[in-house]
């Protein structure tokens, strides 16, 4: 098992070039089970997500094959309908596969994704929406199991306790591509990711409006095509390479971003005192000369603050100056990363689902542990700011969601090695 060793505190400066969005592309590899003709799909990053996404298509029979940035999925007649534990349980994602299999095969055998490290994640919400159209669904030995006779379209509203679902909104999108007559999805999620699989639906035949909002209507067609689509850039992670120019009182610019998927980050990050500026060429730079101020934030859906940010905000909160409130409303378990920070000299304190942060001058380096993929980011962000050696275990989290990122912040002036355990 890797491990990373940072040496700090480092100051970062220079260009780090965005991959493709691995939310993205997950729900889109999934989508290519609603037809049996080839998609092509570019931009691609390569990451466990994505090689776990692959290997599950091949078990229910389709061929990929991944080259560079590009896929190519050739779904073909395939007969299979089952994604295993061994697959679902690293990778919560793998349940979007429920919509397409049910759609296409008319029955889906999917592992329960269970719990996990940021908490529960319900699925209430995915069969919800699946049932409206026309499914049958039950649990049986970890497993759900989906069945139809055909799916009709319904009026189905998917707001959860937390907000709209992502991951639900895109099962029940692909499957009501299928389902006969109109569909209407009200409290739909609308962020960037659920608008690129729109726009791969689109161009695979489907019949979708209103995907920019929160109300997606669907016709059902009777069958697909396959299509070829680039994916999104990466907003978590071009925000996560922000906030480490901000922390480290850095020098950044951001290329291959969409800066208009970080209009949230942006303005709080100009409220505690970074410079940003989009050049010309649509690239991004963000400056930080002095210590920033601390604010306070509450992820929420897009457009608002996200949640996959909270814990890098959270490192760079730490060595901010002042009193910070982090407020977290989309998983309110998601701080296994504070007594990790705390480790490293951070003075954080929970009260319920809020994080009290009192900014300090500086983080010591210390041996910690990643609980998740984005608290790995948040833990190499702390490590770059901390004096002395930082060694961060269990990295594999941040794998799946960050590719090369020791060697791209290499090329930024850390000292970062990944070293075997």
């Amino acid at each position: 098992m890797d491990k990373l060793i940072i040496e700090g505190p480092t100051r970062l400066s220079g260009q780090v070039r965005i991959d493709g969005s691995k939310n993205a592309a997950l729900p889109i590899i999934a989508a290519c089970l609603l037809t049996e003709s080839k998609s092509v799909i570019k931009g691609v990053p390569q990451l466990s997500d994505v090689f776990t996404m692959c290997k599950i298509l091949r078990t229910v029979g389709v061929k990929v094959s991944f080259l560079n940035d590009t896929l190519e999925i050739h779904p073909g007649g395939y007969t299979g309908n089952t994604a295993a534990y061994d697959y679902v349980s690293t990778m919560r994602a793998s349940i979007c596969i429920l919509g397409p299999l049910l759609a296409k095969q008319l029955y889906a055998k999917v592992s329960l994704p269970g719990g996990c490290i940021i908490g529960p994640r319900p699925i209430f919400i995915h069969t919800k929406g699946l049932n409206a159209l026309g499914a049958d669904i039950k649990v049986e030995h970890g497993y759900l199991i989906a069945k139809t006779k055909g799916l009709k379209g319904n009026t189905i509203y998917l707001g959860g306790p937390f907000g709209s679902s992502v991951l639900a909104t895109a099962n029940v999108m692909m499957a009501a591509t299928l389902a006969k007559g109109k569909t209407i999805i009200e409290y739909a999620a609308c962020e960037p990711e659920i608008i690129d699989l729109a726009e791969f639906l689109i161009k695979m035949g489907a019949r979708i409006k209103g995907h920019k909002t929160h109300t997606i209507e669907i016709d059902g067609v009777k069958r697909l095509h396959g299509a070829t689509h680039k994916i999104i850039p990466d907003r978590i992670e071009a925000a996560t390479y922000m906030i480490a120019s901000c922390a480290t009182k850095g020098d950044i610019t951001i290329k291959g971003a969409n800066i208009n998927h970080l209009r949230a980050l942006i303005d709080i990050l100009i409220e505690a005192g970074a410079v940003i500026t989009k050049k010309p060429n649509g690239a991004i730079r963000v400056r930080a000369n002095r210590r920033l101020k601390t604010i306070a934030l509450t992820t929420l859906p897009y457009p608002g603050f996200p949640t996959d940010l909270q814990a890098q905000m959270m490192s760079l909160m730490a060595v901010s100056k002042g009193i910070a409130i982090i407020t977290e409303k989309i998983y309110p378990e998601r701080f296994m990363h504070v007594g990790e920070l705390n480790r490293m000299g951070a003075q954080i304190s929970l009260e319920g689902n809020s994080a009290i942060v009192h900014g300090a001058k500086n983080l010591s380096g210390a041996e910690v542990m990643a609980s998740d993929l984005r608290a790995s980011a948040a833990l190499v962000i702390g490590g770059m700011v901390a004096k002395g050696k930082t060694t961060i275990s269990r990295i594999y989290h941040l794998d799946r969601g960050y590719k090369d990122m020791e060697k791209k912040l290499s090329l930024l002036g850390a000292k970062i090695k990944r070293v075997k355990s």
